[in-house]
């Protein structure tokens, strides 16, 4: 019974992970207008800066991560990462500097970048694979949830102040407890049966081949979904006012319903996959396509509002369809090489999805595009098509 309770407590303790992730650094993206009007002598990239700024370090912290995972054990770990996620997450309230600001958002990046790829790869490591897709839906659901908690916190926060808007990073204390009581501080280099060996042999059987070419195509297929995705946070307010089918207040109410469709995306993620098999690769690319190709041609509020459902649950169920085909394949060694590439491809993706609408709006110059970046997001889906195929196959 007691070895139970221990099993479950464990389980709590590595999906609690999952709640702090997705909102790393837009969680605090209901504070961004009061923000900019405090820093008036920034420029408005450089206030931008502050929700992508995490993006950025936990595409960097997925470098030195492999590294750690020989040195440290994964407790060890994931208290580094919540103790930098929770006090850069809040730190940043009491600056007045926009630089230093940066800095512990900086500090909340290497934090997420610490947790995110133990929050998928544990449940690799130290499940079977039988369990593995229910496991990874229900991360993915947790995660969405913790994104839409950690937004209604922070909107209401931000009505505060700018300042209090940050106290949203407590929320990493409440994995605080369950890591400390149940997660082993286990080493998390492991051979494919289980049987763990010393870090140096297997660096010595695993160089042979770089982890970025053995899992490229599971990288770039969740770096093309992110990329698809964050057309919608980005643009659906911009876009759908153009049309004048929602008010503000409806636009925000239907975004807040798009994450609770996500979170049951990741709920209904083994179903599907019980149902579907490997097709269950084409799932996120179809309703990608077809949700943003709505929403692009929309003659009416149902059918913008239909779209958007569709892309929240092609998000739920896309992520953990990547995370567990990557894990199936890697094995136990999963948490230390392939997750934390995953974890770089969802946020750089996220870093970079701006900076690839700029460009993509330049090239398509005057041609007079309606709700072009929708119309670029069913670009992407098709996009994934090919590597959810290449993944198919790859099995």
């Amino acid at each position: 019974m007691e070895k139970k309770q221990t099993t479950k407590g464990m389980m709590f303790a590595i999906l609690s992970l999952s709640l702090l992730t997705v909102m790393a650094g837009a969680a605090v993206a209901p504070a961004l207008g009061t923000l900019q009007e405090h820093f008036a002598d920034s420029d408005s990239t450089t206030v931008q800066l502050i929700i992508s700024m995490p993006a950025l370090f936990i595409f960097l912290s997925s470098f030195i991560f492999p590294k750690l995972c020989e040195r440290l054990g994964s407790k060890t770990i994931v208290l580094i990462g919540l103790v930098l996620y929770v006090a850069g997450g809040c730190m940043a309230g009491i600056a007045d500097n926009i630089a230093v600001v940066l800095v512990f958002r900086a500090i909340v990046g290497c934090g997420v970048g610490l947790i995110m790829p133990m929050s998928t790869g544990l449940l690799s490591y130290y499940y079977p694979p039988e369990k593995l897709d229910g496991l990874m839906g229900l991360s993915s659901a947790m995660n969405q949830m913790g994104g839409a908690v950690a937004t209604f916190i922070a909107g209401l926060l931000a009505t505060v102040s700018w300042r209090a808007v940050f106290l949203v990073y407590l929320m990493g204390i409440i994995s605080l407890v369950p890591v400390i009581l149940f997660l082993p501080n286990d080493r998390v280099t492991g051979n494919r049966s289980g049987r763990k060996i010393k870090p140096e042999a297997e660096e010595g059987r695993r160089q042979k081949k770089s982890a970025l070419k053995e899992y490229f195509i599971y990288v770039a297929a969740m770096f093309i979904l992110m990329s698809a995705f964050f057309i919608y946070p980005s643009n659906y307010a911009i876009e759908t006012a153009k049309d004048g089918f929602l008010s503000q207040q409806g636009i925000a109410t239907v975004m807040a319903l798009m994450d609770v469709v996500a979170f049951l995306g990741g709920l209904c993620y083994v179903r599907i996959r019980g149902a579907l098999g490997t097709n269950t690769h084409f799932v996120a690319p179809a309703l990608f396509c077809a949700g943003y190709m709505i929403m692009a041609f929309a003659p009416n509020v149902l059918l913008s509002v239909t779209g958007s459902f569709m892309v929240g649950f092609a998000n739920g169920a896309g992520i953990p369809c990547i995370i567990a085909a990557a894990s199936r394949k890697a094995g136990k060694e999963a948490v230390s090489t392939v997750m934390p590439l995953l974890s770089a491809a969802m946020y750089i993706a996220q870093f970079l999805s701006p900076f690839i609408m700029s460009a993509v709006t330049m090239a398509a110059g005057s041609a007079g595009f309606a709700h072009l970046p929708f119309i670029w997001a069913a670009i992407l889906a098709v996009i994934l098509a090919v590597f959810a195929a290449c993944m198919k196959k790859s099995r």
